[in-house]
């Protein structure tokens, strides 16, 4: 077991404009909620001037008997390409939309833990929001139920949708962020289909990840690649250790 504490000293940088156009207030978002267009709108920033002083925690470890339990049917069963045993539990820190820190989880595969350990710790230090870091399991195993919920998550053993090719998630080498700002289009259809409204990526979100952004940067520092950058589909919610 492996725990990291990073102490972050975060200044708002004075005369910006941090969150403009933003909806103020907490969001509160439920595992079988979905997330309406209006709900999805993160809080202003911090005011200009303010000094917080956070502390980052990360902790890598097996993945608990209970867990397992938990997982096993729902998650994960016998024939997914990676084994439980190839598997950690992430417990990482992060900023909410709440602007208060949280402690998360993440499944991944134990090759992982150590680069997005080091990308969650860039994106805390950046304070960019996550609404909510919770195991798959907790949506019963979904991906569309947890994309709903605006869930970041990493591990589900299924398929790409539509082929018999596992999704990098089956083999704990992918995370999706923010899924609800961040939708997979294809064409003309979005994924979730009720975040159609966050695939025009003009928006202005903090929650939006695009090209060159910290988040971006976080992921590119530790080797990882965005479906933002791919052709078709734009996959703005995915991370991949080998770009697919």
């Amino acid at each position: 077991m492996r725990a990291v504490a990073v102490v972050s000293i975060l200044v708002a940088a004075c005369g910006g404009r941090p969150g403009a156009g933003l909806a103020p207030g907490p969001v509160t978002v439920s595992p079988a909620t979905p997330v309406s267009r209006a709900a999805a709108r993160v809080p202003r920033a911090p005011a200009p001037g303010v000094t917080t002083v956070a502390v980052y925690r990360a902790r890598t470890s097996a993945i608990p008997a209970w867990m397992r339990r938990r997982m096993i049917g729902v998650s994960w069963r016998p024939g997914c390409p990676v084994g439980l045993g190839q598997l950690r539990l992430l417990r990482l820190g992060y900023w909410g939309f709440d602007h208060t820190v949280h402690q998360g989880q993440l499944i991944v595969n134990q090759s992982a833990a150590r680069p997005l350990t080091r990308a969650f710790r860039l994106l805390f230090a950046a304070r960019y929001p996550i609404r909510q870091m919770r195991v798959v399991d907790v949506f019963g195993g979904s991906d569309e139920r947890s994309m709903l919920a605006d869930n970041t998550s990493a591990f589900n053993c299924r398929r790409i949708p539509g082929t018999t090719t596992w999704s990098e998630h089956a083999y704990g080498l992918a995370v999706d962020i923010n899924p609800f700002q961040n939708p997979e289009v294809v064409g003309g259809a979005v994924d979730p289909p009720a975040a159609a409204g966050w695939a025009n990526r003009s928006g202005h979100s903090r929650a939006m990840i695009r090209h060159g952004d910290a988040v971006w940067r976080a992921f590119i520092s530790v080797g990882w690649r965005w479906g933002g950058d791919w052709t078709s589909p734009k996959d703005y919610q995915h991370f991949s250790a080998n770009g697919r």
